[in-house]
């Protein structure tokens, strides 16, 4: 029997995880043959994910029922909602964090997206739903902005695994790996043991092509159109490689720390010019993980191509980012851009989703 494509991803020591969850793929076995088959290791949500799950399936109305009998806040029914489904993934995903030993098996559960620019309301809901979820192999997602970097310090000193979101930026990145590293040492200084926390840094890919693109084109260098995004991912697993190494880390290496992985996100291709698998294919690497949708891990599977891609081109990976310099292309005020836009598409699925919680709660009051 041939290799799965997406199975052969591992052996070049990155872990697929699922950006995508609802009931009906856990009830239905899919998840688990995703585990089984295709060796998918750990599973990533975010709100515009569960606004979609909880809009357009009835599996959510009887648990609306019966928590919209002890609370009248939309909010907090919905995090009733969401913790039950991440606990159910992330007891799935048991087997996987063992074998691994904490390695992978992660699911994540973001805050609320109106806590993008909220630091105290970030720490403060992160260790809410850490506690409520109760489970060693969740991540409590946090932003990536700057009110966010010290809302991930606090969370990591406190011992909780966090996966940073929405980061787009080389600068805020690097940031994100002090803010890590710092709640480590906060940690250890406190007299706790420190080798069970995980955490990841999800870079943002193909949103960045979506806005560059068409400024290169106009520009007259169609050559770059479609390399940006991943000039900036390989870019971003150099400061990794360095920031994880040297005596600052190795002294925490030597107390258990596990290195803040990289996390490829938005790894599905919005232009449809492009391959469907082309961000997959072009950042396989050691020590990484790439979240995929449903649809992208399908189209691998059928027709994807794993070989260690990530850590080859880098000259080539330079030269287009100072390509775009030289164009007038200011990539610092673009990722700041995304960002803003990325708090943006998650309020408003956000908002519409606590709306379609009130509207259910109404039918059947």
């Amino acid at each position: 029997m041939a290799t799965n494509n997406v199975k052969q991803i591992h052996d070049f020591g990155q872990s697929i995880w699922l950006d995508f969850i609802d009931r009906a793929i856990m009830a239905s076995g899919k998840l688990k043959q995703l585990i089984d088959e295709d060796g998918v290791r750990g599973v990533t949500s975010n709100p515009a994910i569960f606004e979609k799950a909880i809009t357009s399936s009835a599996d959510y109305d009887n648990d609306i029922v019966e928590l919209s009998k002890n609370t009248d806040d939309n909010e907090q029914l919905f995090f009733g909602l969401a913790i039950k489904d991440i606990q159910q993934a992330a007891d799935l995903f048991k087997g996987v964090y063992d074998e691994s030993k904490g390695v992978d098996g992660y699911v994540s559960l973001e805050v609320s997206p109106f806590l993008a620019l909220d630091t105290d309301g970030t720490a403060k809901q992160a260790a809410e739903l850490w506690q409520k979820v109760d489970r060693k192999n969740v991540m409590i997602k946090i932003p990536g902005t700057k009110p966010g970097l010290a809302a991930i310090r606090q969370s990591i000193a406190k011992g909780i695994n966090i996966n940073v979101t929405l980061l787009f930026g080389l600068e805020r990145y690097e940031e994100v790996t002090e803010a890590y590293i710092a709640g480590l040492e906060d940690h250890l200084a406190a007299g706790h043991s420190i080798g069970h926390i995980s955490s990841v840094a999800s870079f943002f890919l193909s949103r960045i092509d979506v806005i560059v693109d068409p400024l290169l084109e106009e520009k007259g260098h169609k050559e770059l159109v479609g390399e940006v995004a991943i000039a900036s991912a390989k870019k971003a697993y150099e400061i990794y490689k360095r920031v994880f190494s040297g005596e600052r880390w190795e002294k925490l290496a030597a107390k258990g720390a596990q290195p803040q992985r990289l996390l490829w996100a938005s790894t599905g291709s919005k232009n449809p010019a492009f391959k469907d698998t082309k961000y997959v294919e072009a950042l396989i690497g050691p020590d990484t993980v790439d979240t995929v949708p449903l649809e992208t891990i399908d189209a691998f599977r059928d027709h994807g191509i794993a070989a260690n891609t990530l850590e080859g081109g880098l000259e080539q990976a330079t030269q287009t980012l100072a390509k775009l310099k030289e164009l007038g292309i200011d990539l610092d005020a673009i990722t700041q851009q995304l960002e803003d836009e990325g708090i943006e598409k998650f309020n408003k699925p956000f908002e519409k989703l606590l709306n379609a919680i009130e509207d259910q709660k109404s039918k059947v009051s």
